[in-house]
């Protein structure tokens, strides 16, 4: 390590388009051990507008993916500047940036975040660190899930790290090995139908929770190849959109029961995926709110210790650690785990972008 102390922003947009996270961040490293303090962050929403752009950005041709991009880029810089400007940040590393998945198809040797063109570092005139997943697909990698070396560097006491957010994922050690995976799609169905009745999300699972169960429906999700794949494995929007949310309207029940039957299908997913059923499970993530969630996982998994930790981990511990990648990846250290992607080796992935210099 060149330096023990950074100074850094995480920004990351997933794929359930709640908005795009931004965190300030301090790391220390000392005698090899990684400490970090979060301070002021916050959850900027996107317009109607671009939430409608966003969910639609699966189907457009190549030109318009590449004007997508440019004004996303433009978007996302203005989201940054102000968030900076607001926070009075000075002196700051970096700039580490996820973007916004708009394809994600490691199968064919192919993904794409928009929001990470040169253009960024000159419109928030910052260094930028940002595009992790591209490099991590050339070498043979799933390049997702990328979280797990944050959760073996910051989150060591935890036997499995579990996020919720548009998909699952989870991430542990096996064999001295970290094993990290998708489990299933998450707020990408659970927002949909939410959407259906006029709703953002379903709060807490409310909704789901005076559902009833499909056993017929549950049967046939709980059936998806996927689930029977070994990992390395990872999921897009595509899976949803081609597979689950067609499987899913083809039973005429209620918005209710489907809500129901989808967040029994998520629970039991993720207990089926634990390859030990105790010890001490983190979890994070928007879904980390829905309460009715976190009681069908309990049921599955009586014997884990489930923790639910604070508002700021919960909702920005993705753009902690994608803080956290950017730094490695300014130490050229490795950031990307082979154990977990697939590729070919441990790596150092992500485009650096130099502050722009004053004339």
């Amino acid at each position: 390590m060149q330096k023990t102390r950074y100074n850094v922003v995480g920004v990351m947009s997933g794929t359930s388009l709640d908005g795009v996270d931004l965190a300030h961040i301090h790391f220390s490293i000392e005698n090899g051990q990684w400490g970090f303090q979060i301070f002021q962050c916050e959850t900027v929403g996107y317009p109607e507008e671009w939430i409608a752009l966003l969910k639609k950005a699966v189907d457009f041709s190549e030109a318009e993916l590449k004007t997508l991009n440019k004004e996303y880029t433009a978007l996302l810089g203005g989201i940054i500047s102000d968030f900076i400007t607001k926070h009075q940040l000075e002196n700051l590393d970096a700039v580490c940036s996820h973007g916004h998945t708009i394809l994600h198809q490691p199968q064919n040797g192919f993904t794409l975040q928009i929001g990470n063109l040169p253009e960024i570092a000159e419109l928030i005139k910052q260094k930028v660190v940002c595009d992790f997943r591209v490099q991590d697909v050339k070498m043979g990698g799933q390049g997702a899930p990328l979280v797990p070396i944050g959760d073996r560097t910051l989150f060591s006491d935890y036997d499995y790290c579990l996020n919720l957010g548009g998909f699952s994922n989870v991430s542990f050690e096996e064999n001295g090995q970290r094993i990290a995976f998708d489990i299933s799609p998450v707020n990408t169905v659970l927002n949909f139908y939410a959407d259906t009745l006029g709703l953002k999300y379903d709060d807490k699972g409310q909704i789901s929770r005076n559902g009833t169960i499909s056993a017929e429906l549950l049967s046939e999700l709980n059936a998806l190849d996927f689930y029977h794949k070994k990992y390395p494995k990872s999921l897009g929007f595509e899976f949803v959109k081609e597979t689950v949310l067609p499987m899913i309207e083809r039973h005429s029940i209620p918005v209710e029961d489907k809500l129901r039957t989808f967040t029994e299908h998520v629970a039991f997913q993720i207990a089926e995926a634990l390859p030990l059923k105790k010890g001490k499970l983190l979890v994070t993530g928007g879904g980390a709110y829905n309460i009715f969630l976190i009681e069908r996982m309990r049921n599955y998994l009586p014997k884990m210790q489930i923790v639910v930790p604070d508002a700021k981990t919960i909702e920005f511990k993705e753009a902690l650690i994608f803080a956290l990648l950017g730094v490695l990846r300014l130490e050229n250290e490795v950031n990307v785990l082979a154990s977990v992607t697939g590729a070919s080796s441990n790596h150092s992935s992500g485009v650096i972008y130099d502050k722009p210099v004053k004339l």
